[in-house]
């Protein structure tokens, strides 16, 4: 019997979607479902402006974030340090997508968030990303060929993708085409998932062909 699939989008430089990874995971075990992650690789200054462009309020805004999100880190044991500058996450991202065709997406996954927020890691480094990959047993010289071939048409194609669906920040969750943005509505997923008629839509979306 198929499983009901929960697409998320996420991205390494996020803190909530760091911080949402626990609960998201426990999903496939207490309800059922398969999660399929995708990346939706932020691009910063096209929703926060350019650093010069930003008011004291938004300074604000970006320290209550951080230190809410820390208090999610904290509660599970993780560490969570400040980013320390404006980062690009396609590499990052695109081992997201290596990693799950090669079968060690979770040992990968796990250790770029870990590792970046605890300042292990720089995410826009071909050759740091290029060691997770190693270090996780992958081949550095079919990563690197991945990412100078059809890497970036592929990502940027999710990108589209997801935002054709409404998505414009992570984590977001998408279960019988329906949205969930942000770590605080995994509740209301999950009544979403426990309700049977959803589940039948959902699994009759997967089998339905198109008109």
């Amino acid at each position: 019997m198929p499983k009901p699939v929960v697409r998320i989008y996420t991205d390494y430089k996020s803190p909530y979607a760091f911080v949402a990874n626990k609960r998201l995971f426990e999903l496939e075990e207490t309800h059922g479902v398969a999660l399929e992650w995708l990346p939706y690789t932020l691009r910063v200054a096209e929703f926060m402006g350019t650093v010069e462009e930003r008011t004291p309020h938004f300074w604000r805004k970006v320290r209550y974030a951080y230190m809410d999100a820390r208090r999610h880190a904290n509660a599970q044991g993780l560490v969570m340090k400040g980013p320390r500058r404006i980062y690009d996450a396609f590499y990052s991202s695109v081992g997201m997508l290596f990693a799950q065709r090669h079968g060690f997406f979770r040992a990968y996954h796990d250790t770029v968030f870990r590792k970046f927020w605890s300042h292990e890691l720089e995410i826009d480094d071909l050759a740091a990303i290029t060691d997770v990959i190693t270090s996780c047993g992958g081949s550095a010289s079919a990563f690197e060929a991945y990412v100078n071939g059809p890497a970036r048409d592929q990502h940027d194609r999710i990108i589209l993708d997801a935002e054709a669906l409404g998505v414009f920040g992570v984590p977001t969750m998408v279960f019988n085409g329906e949205l969930f943005w942000g770590g605080d509505r995994i509740d209301m997923l999950i009544e979403r998932i426990e309700k049977p008629e959803t589940i039948a839509a959902a699994l009759g979306s997967r089998h339905r062909k198109p008109a």
